[in-house]
């Protein structure tokens, strides 16, 4: 199995990044952009490896491994849990390009979630991306190209990932992880291409109850009192999921922190311990913010689909639903509202992501505000 095998769908994607490893293309700044799911980073990291590889991304040598394992000497990766990517993180990682490949091929820097720079951490960038080093390869990974300074865009090559088909995801599944095709077709349906999501639906029960719990709330919106205990419900969630997640690396960071100071060894904590502990704290605490936005959001394009559904019986759009296993409320919805409807609700889930994403609107008065909405659609119908 080589590097290229885990992205999936990516044909295109793949024969320019292989040539460029063979030298006919090479550059030295890249830009990974798609959708959520589609693999950006992997796509980095993927050709990482390859440029590291005697054998063009074999993903059996030690140069390989060590690359996909984030430990490979010449390989820095960039990636954030908090709601943006500071100037010291960027100049740290600048100063790290300069310095000559431990190896005998390239210094390679992956920034991940490139869209979430400040500017002064994209004028950091800059200024390394526009005199680079003979050895140093930049590869940057976001969204969109917008999402970008047109400065450092335009110095980067492109290369597009596309969305991944059900089938293909599926098939993924079925060879990468083993999963029995019931349950890869369910995983690659719901996570609408997203190979992260897909592989945590597929793997354990209680994601896919969440999702259950997430999809099934349209039907149940029958009073005010449904919608606010659905937004309460859908919070509650979102930070039990997020919990779960941070509380293990929170503390792992606190332990290590209190090693690199010696609290534990000497028993004492020195002057400089205080606004340490603190400053870690303070990234903590963005970092499991983040978490629940980020929770929450997945909800939210869960709840969209199920409108979407409702929309293509409707019309009677081709195609498979992507919540065919509740099939049956998605036909109640469909009788019971008009599709212009049901696309006044999906308007509303995207206004609520948009106040808590754009505008840091508290979740809790976003959803609350969102499922009221909902219902309010519903009165109108009746």
């Amino acid at each position: 199995m080589t590097v290229w095998d885990a992205l999936v769908g990516q044909r295109r994607p793949i024969e320019v990044l292989r040539a460029a490893v063979g030298g006919r293309g090479m550059t030295h700044a890249w830009l990974f952009t798609g959708p959520p799911g589609s693999g950006r980073s992997n796509a980095a990291v993927a050709f990482a490896a390859a440029l590291q590889c005697p054998q063009g991304g074999c993903g059996v040598c030690h140069e390989c491994h060590t690359v996909l394992a984030g430990s490979h000497a010449d390989v820095n990766v960039v990636r954030t849990e908090k709601l943006s990517i500071g100037v010291d993180e960027v100049r740290d990682l600048v100063r790290r390009s300069a310095l000559a490949p431990v190896g005998r091929r390239w210094q390679i820097m992956i920034v991940e979630d490139a869209d979430r720079l400040t500017e002064q951490a994209n004028n950091a960038l800059l200024k390394a991306i526009e005199e680079p080093s003979s050895h140093t390869v930049w590869m940057l990974c976001a969204p969109t190209v917008e999402d970008l300074l047109p400065t450092i865009r335009s110095r980067c090559r492109l290369v597009t990932l596309s969305t991944p088909t059900t089938e293909e995801v599926a098939g993924f599944l079925r060879t990468a992880d083993g999963v029995d095709d019931a349950l890869a077709t369910y995983a690659a349906r719901a996570s609408q291409g997203h190979i992260g999501r897909a592989r945590a639906l597929a793997r354990d029960q209680a994601t896919r109850n969440r999702r259950h719990e997430i999809v099934s709330i349209p039907t149940r919106l029958t009073s005010l009192g449904s919608c606010l205990r659905a937004a309460e419900n859908m919070v509650e969630v979102a930070k039990a999921e997020a919990e779960a997640i941070t509380t293990e690396l929170d503390a792992r960071e606190k332990a290590d922190l209190d090693a690199s100071y010696g609290v534990v060894e000497r028993g004492r904590r020195p002057r400089e311990y205080g606004p340490a502990l603190r400053r870690l704290e303070e990234s903590q605490k963005t970092r499991a913010k983040r978490r629940v936005l980020d929770v929450v959001d997945r909800g939210l394009m869960d709840l969209v689909s199920v409108y979407r559904d409702a929309i293509a019986l409707a019309t009677g759009a081709p195609g498979a639903l992507v919540n065919e296993e509740i099939r049956a409320e998605v036909e109640e919805l469909a009788r019971n509202a008009t599709p212009e409807l049901n696309l006044q609700r999906i308007a509303a889930v995207f206004e609520a992501r948009e106040q808590m994403l754009e505008f840091n609107v508290q979740p809790a008065l976003a959803l609350e505000s969102m499922m009221i909405a909902l219902r309010g659609a519903d009165e109108m119908v009746r």
